[in-house]
Parts: structure tokens; sequence; C-alpha cells
């Protein structure tokens, strides 16, 4: 189970709609869905949460590039919603690179293709993505969540915790 909620600021504080990613496939997309949140071209937040195991900050400003934040980008890998955010970029790899396992270099015994649960600790465990936080840590620092308090947040209360800094905890549980 995911939740993801758009945060707008606005003259007027901020204003929250919940909002479905299913219909979206790139992070383009998704910026492009933060900069519909807001015609004034403000700052919008897309928070993402996945099933209490990481969370995930996406600032878009206007026309520049999005933000992310990620806070364990192994979990996130095995989320739709968090492919989105795992760009070549962030991860620090080469666009288009293929960073995943090298099948020849691994030990396959011919059950890879049923389903056991060696088949994930080989998939995980050979994977170039780490069981920690990625991309801009200071992502939220002018609105008042430094990067020591981003990188603490616990997955459960993130989005919680990160609206209630903001003064838009109220807006956020709304569309909750």
């Amino acid at each position: 189970m995911y939740f993801a909620a758009l945060l707008a600021r606005t003259e007027d504080g901020w204003e929250a709609s919940d909002t479905e990613l299913d219909d979206v496939e790139t992070l383009s997309d998704l910026a492009d869905l933060a900069r519909e949140a807001s015609p004034d071209e403000d700052t919008v937040l897309v928070l993402i949460e996945q099933e209490d195991s990481w969370f995930g900050v996406v600032r878009v400003d206007g026309e520049d590039d999005p933000r992310i934040y990620v806070s364990d980008a192994a979990a996130a890998q095995r989320s739709a919603y968090g492919e989105l955010l795992l760009t070549d970029e962030l991860l620090g790899r080469e666009p288009g690179s293929d960073d995943g396992p090298d099948l020849d270099s691994l030990d396959l015994d011919g059950t890879e293709d049923g389903e056991s649960e060696d088949d994930e600790e080989v998939a995980v465990g050979a994977d170039a993505v780490p069981h920690s936080p990625v991309g801009d840590s200071e992502i939220l620092d002018d609105l008042g969540i430094g990067e020591k308090e981003l990188r603490a947040l616990d997955a459960e209360d993130a989005l919680g915790t990160i609206a209630e800094a903001l003064g838009a905890s109220e807006v956020l549980e709304t569309v909750r």
C-alpha cells in the first residue's frame, strides 16, 4: 500500500491534494503533475510513502529540475513508485548503464524461474542500490527541516513529521 500527496505552497499557506500515481510513468510526468498543482510556480512537494518501508520527497520549484530524496533506495527499488524516483543520476550511474547483477558471475542452479527465498537474496544482494538514503538531503533546509533531521526520520511517521514542520499537518491529514 502506498500514499502520495502533493503539498503546494501558496500565499495562504500549504494546500494538499491526494494524488494517484497510476498514470505517472516517468519523473518528468511526476514533475508536470506537481507543476499543475501550482499555477503560480510556487514550491510543490510530492510526498510518497510505501508501506512504512520507505518515503520519498520530490520538490518542484517552477520550471527548475525536480529535486529528490529517498529514505531507502533498496526498498524503493522494489516498488513501481520508487522506481520513478530512482534515476541513474540519483544512484550515481551513467545514464542507460546497467549496474544490476552480472548474470555470468552468479552461480545459477536452475531454480531462478521458481519462487524461492534465495532468488530474492541474489537479486537484492547483487544489486548496486544501497539500503540507505539517496538524493538531495538538503531538499527541505529552507523549509525548516535540516539534513540531519530528514535523515533521522523513520519511514513510519516521516510524512506527518515533515507536514508538521511545514505547518501543513492539518491539510495533509484531510487527504490521507
